[in-house]
This record gives C-alpha cells, structure tokens and sequence, in this order.
C-alpha cells in the first residue's frame, strides 16, 4: 500500500554521515599492541594448559617425563648397533642411549648395555615409534646415542698453547668430510701439534664419524672456530706464527722447507678445489709435497700426515 513506511524497501536509508557519539578512544586502545602471544601451556583456556595440569596431578604436582625430542640445538644421533657400539669403543661423548623395547639382545646390544652402564651413560626404553622419529626414520636396529654438539675451543686460545714445543697448528679450508677431519686431529696428535682450526661455515664439524676415525685424539686436541678464517690466520701472524699453505703447485717443496723450526700454520685445502684465493693469498708460503707423476694429488688426510711428519722431523735436529 502506498505510504506504508513498514513495507520493505518503502523508506530509503541516507548514505549521508550525520554527527555519531565519541569512542572515547576505545577503538584506539583496541589497536593497541598487547605484547606476544603466551605459550599455549600458558593460556588458562587452551587444551594443552588443562593437559598440563592434569598431567601434574597425575605426577604428584610433577609433571609426566616425556621421552625427549630432537632438539634444535644439533645434538647428533648415532643409530644402528654397529655404529653405536663402534662410538663407545672411540669413546664418543654420549648423553643418552636409547634402547628399544622387547629388543632382540646380541653380542653388539650387550657390549653397549655394559659400557653404557659402566661410564654411567642414561639408558632410556623408548618405544620403536619414537626411536623411528628421534631418528628420523633411520635403521637403528633398536639402538641410538644421542651426542652432544661439541665445544670448540676459540683460536686465540691456539696461540699461546699450554702443551710444550714449538706451536704448530692445522687449518682446514674448504675439508666438508668428517672422517678428514678425524684423520687430520688424529695425525695432529701423533706428531705433536697443538690444535685444529676449522670453519664455521662450510666445513665439517666434530661429528661422531670424526671423533670415531680420530681414534680418541679429539679428546686431546682442540678444535677451534673460526667465523672468518682469513682474518683468524691474519691473528696467527700478528702473533708471530708462519702460515703455510699445502698445494701441488707450491713454491717450495716439504724437503726443502726451512720454517718447520718456526711457529706453524699448516693450511691445508680441499682435494678438489685447493685453496681458496684470499686463504692463499694470506700465506708465507705454498709447500708442495713431492710425489709420483702417476698421481694426481692426495687426500687431505694422508698430505696433511706426510707434512706434519716432516715438521716434526725436521724440529727434532
């Protein structure tokens, strides 16, 4: 009907802003930052908070010890039995080692048990299930050692050693294999160094393969980290040492090197790419080790060897 205001769409609505009451800066205070989210354990409403308190009254005011997660701090896992058994026989440092329940018990799982127990290393029952994620789906065999992140030394601590003799240290440029590196530390020990310096970037670590091939070694040699390793071979000559890069198209050969008697830097590059440009750059000298025309170039390993080897003859005159 006309003039019916109560039918729909009879009255039309003003787009027109008219004057409105204040806020009174509540709409303000609701922009405003209120700080991070809490913890979801420490939200009153949230489901993990009320499962965290029922578990507290389970425990006796303690909360239920879960079996524990990988953490991002790059603690390692050993898996397998041979391995695990192979990293207590080098003495790898062990936090925890996990056995699977209803495991089916061999020579290997009984020697680890043993060792384990008698350098008081935790054993914790985990359930395969959880084996298979601390892990990360690797073959465990019911058996894993998780091995903390290792402490490296500074390499200022390198300068001034506290062993006797001439200092000498071994500096890795570009070394990405572990089992190098152990070699390198074990070499370092047998002939008498006083440390390892290695990279922080690009470079291998102290990892339970590299604490196995240095055969125990690494208990006794430090292994520092350099976050610019230019600028840390710099720091050793400030401080009188001799920086000697090992390539096959050196300046001189090991026969002929005459500052082994000196404090020594002995760089040594990767198999492949050698030395990296401002590393070579920053050298006293590039020492070639003299060797049959049949082959190409040695590993990192083996040459560092044969040039501590020749350090440590000559200093013995």
């Amino acid at each position: 009907m006309a003039g019916n205001s109560q039918r729909r769409g009879a009255v039309r609505k003003s787009n027109k802003k008219g004057s409105t009451v204040g806020s009174g800066g509540q709409r303000r205070r609701g922009l405003e930052g209120k700080g991070p989210t809490p913890k979801a354990g420490d939200r009153p409403n949230h489901k993990a908070h009320k499962m965290a308190k029922a578990a507290e009254k389970r425990g006796g005011g303690r909360p239920t010890q879960r079996s524990p997660k990988k953490s991002a701090a790059s603690s390692e896992v050993v898996a397998g039995r041979n391995s695990v058994v192979e990293a207590l026989r080098a003495h790898v440092p062990v936090t925890t080692m996990y056995v699977a329940g209803r495991i089916d018990s061999d020579d290997r799982v009984r020697e680890a048990i043993k060792t384990a127990t008698e350098r008081s290393i935790p054993i914790l029952e985990t359930p395969r299930g959880e084996l298979d994620r601390l892990t990360d789906g690797a073959v465990h065999q019911g058996l894993a050692l998780q091995v903390p992140p290792y402490a490296y030394a500074d390499p200022r601590d390198l300068v001034d050693p506290e062993q006797p003799g001439i200092p000498l240290v071994v500096a890795l440029d570009g070394i990405t294999d572990p089992r190098n590196l152990g070699a390198i530390v074990r070499s370092v020990a047998a002939f008498g160094g006083h440390g390892v310096v290695v990279p922080s970037r690009r470079s291998a670590g102290m990892t339970a393969s590299a604490w196995k091939t240095s055969a125990g070694a690494a208990a006794r040699i430090p292994v520092a980290q350099a976050t610019n390793l230019t600028r840390a071979l710099e720091d050793f000559r400030k401080a009188g040492f001799f920086v000697i890069g090992l390539d096959m198209d050196g300046d001189v050969e090991l026969p002929d090197l005459e500052l082994a008697s000196e404090p020594l830097v002995v760089v040594v590059g990767s198999e492949g790419k050698g030395l990296s440009r401002l590393v070579r750059e920053t050298c006293d000298q590039i020492v070639s080790v003299p060797m049959s025309s049949a082959v190409e170039s040695l590993n990192a390993g083996i040459a560092t060897g044969v040039t501590l080897y020749e350090v440590a003859r000559r200093r013995r005159r």
